[in-house]
């Protein structure tokens, strides 16, 4: 990318920089530990499993990543996928099928593939969140009770009448359970709200976590608790014989094909958003998928759950004020310290308080905020595409929604079927650079229209025209709109022409 390595000498290492990265780390680190262990019981192994994955997603794709501030770890997006594995072919599948996964990312970043994955329509991505977080939300309703979840989303959902029903005037176990899960989210939303400015960066699911686990504690309530083994080596499930016979049932290579897609997916939108936060040096999509590769492979062959860029992670990185990938890298360490010196801390964590901090988790990846957006700015069709995708997610599968949506984005290639074609014509004056496009801009051309926005120069004045667009899907809107504004707060001069109808999309 024209003008990144300027940017990349100034941004790595400021003066300062092992101070903020290492403090930045800490707040890493302390946000990471409970969803780790939320999202590996959400999938429905071992809270262990995804602490191995944090430290791999902080040591080693810290070290690689091709987006510096970027946390990798266990994510809830994968959750539901990797729990129907688990029910329907027992954890060992888990291991082949994620070494597939990510030698599959490895080699879309070896052959450059990373910008079509950013193409995906934001609809479809928001869409498959949004079911994914309703999911979570129903299962972890029953861990809040001591309670298994059930085997799919339309069957929590049923059931939970019956566990509030079930409550009875004598308090046991189920009781004490559910009021620990309750007062869990009480504390989160409540810290969310009115938390002290001197400490913003205190995480809501760690003050919910300490609260409902020093209550248990102290009064030594008779509910079900963490179970981490006392070695972390011990946990880790190396490859033995017939470790990759699985491979050969056509549904768990499916699995790993949908896994590496929506985890790639995931990551290089999370990457993007991360982007948005900061002015600093610019994700490297390829290398990331390639480092995303090596992690999920190291996962399989440890066991482990599969890992993308998360962001909510990342963000909390960017607000510590992390300046490279030394504090990615450090909170990997933490994680490992941690669990490696203190597994009898853990061991006194509520499973209820862990359903707690998912089911607050899970409400926030439904975001009708984001289908009004949809709808508001580029009409029902991208709304739609949203809620089919929501809605088959919930009520079939993960892959069945996502498929379908992607389906739906081709209706709107209709209207611009004869002009699909974009070219990209970059003129570069001794005082200003000139952007033409010419033909439709839709998701099929985000690729390339992202790859000639990176290469212009930095810095310098620029005019984009639009004169010979016919049309504008919503993927292009987004993308070109988050770009021109944090062009624009940078301070860079950029003129816009266009009809006022493309104005408007791009400005909202």
């Amino acid at each position: 990318m024209a003008g990144g390595s300027r940017v990349t000498t100034v941004v790595e290492k400021p003066r300062g920089w092992i101070v903020k990265d290492f403090a930045a780390s800490i707040v890493v680190f302390l946000v990471a530990m409970p969803l780790c262990m939320g999202i590996a019981i959400a999938s429905g192994v071992s809270p262990e499993k995804g602490l191995i994955t944090g430290i791999i997603g902080g040591l080693v794709v810290g070290f690689f990543a091709g987006s510096p501030l970027q946390v990798s770890g266990p994510a809830a997006g994968l959750a539901v996928i990797v729990f129907e594995l688990v029910r329907d072919h027992g954890i060992t599948v888990l291991g082949p099928i994620l070494l597939l996964a990510g030698l599959l990312q490895l080699l879309a970043g070896v052959f450059k593939l990373g910008g079509w994955f950013r193409a995906i329509s934001p609809a479809v991505v928001h869409g498959m969140l949004a079911g994914i977080g309703a999911l979570i939300v129903v299962g972890q309703f029953h861990t809040m009770f001591d309670a298994k979840p059930l085997s799919n989303g339309l069957e929590n959902l049923a059931a939970m009448p019956a566990r509030i029903l079930g409550l009875s005037n004598d308090i046991g176990s189920t009781e004490l359970a559910l009021f620990l899960g309750l007062f869990t989210i009480a504390l989160m939303l409540g810290w969310d709200r009115f938390r002290p400015l001197a400490l913003k960066l205190v995480p809501s699911a760690l003050i919910g976590v300490v609260g409902a686990t020093l209550i248990a504690f102290f009064l030594g309530l008779d509910v079900v608790r963490v179970d981490v083994p006392a070695s972390i080596i011990a946990a880790i499930d190396t490859p033995g014989a017939g470790f990759l016979a699985p491979l050969v049932n056509p549904a768990l290579l499916l699995s790993a094909v949908a896994i590496a897609f929506i985890a790639s997916a995931e990551t290089l939108l999370s990457a993007a958003a991360t982007d948005r936060m900061h002015d600093g040096v610019r994700t490297d999509y390829n290398k990331e998928l390639r480092a995303q590769g090596i992690g999920n492979m190291l996962c399989g062959a440890a066991g482990a759950l599969p890992m993308t860029g998360v962001i909510v992670r990342s963000s909390a990185n960017v607000q510590a004020g992390a300046t490279s990938r030394w504090s990615t890298v450090m909170h990997g360490a933490w994680i490992l310290g941690f669990v490696a010196l203190l597994p009898w801390v853990l061991r006194e964590i509520p499973m209820a308080a862990l359903g707690g901090v998912l089911v607050v988790t899970g409400a926030k990846l439904v975001s009708l905020k984001h289908v009004r957006h949809l709808f508001h700015n580029y009409g029902l069709l991208p709304a739609a595409i949203w809620a089919v995708t929501f809605v088959l997610v919930l009520t079939t599968d993960l892959l069945t929604g996502v498929l379908v949506g992607l389906a739906l984005s081709l209706v709107e290639l209709a209207p611009s079927f004869r002009r699909l074609r974009l070219t990209v014509a970059t003129a570069n004056d001794a005082d200003r650079c000139r952007v033409r496009l010419d033909g439709a801009a839709t998701f099929i051309s985000l690729p390339k229209l992202n790859q000639a926005l990176d290469n212009l120069p930095e810095g310098k004045p620029l005019t984009i025209e639009l004169g010979g667009v016919p049309s504008i899907d919503h993927s292009c809107a987004e993308m070109l709109r988050e770009w021109l504004d944090r062009q624009r707060k940078r301070g860079f001069d950029i003129e816009l022409l266009g009809s006022a109808s493309q104005l408007k999309r791009l400005t909202v």
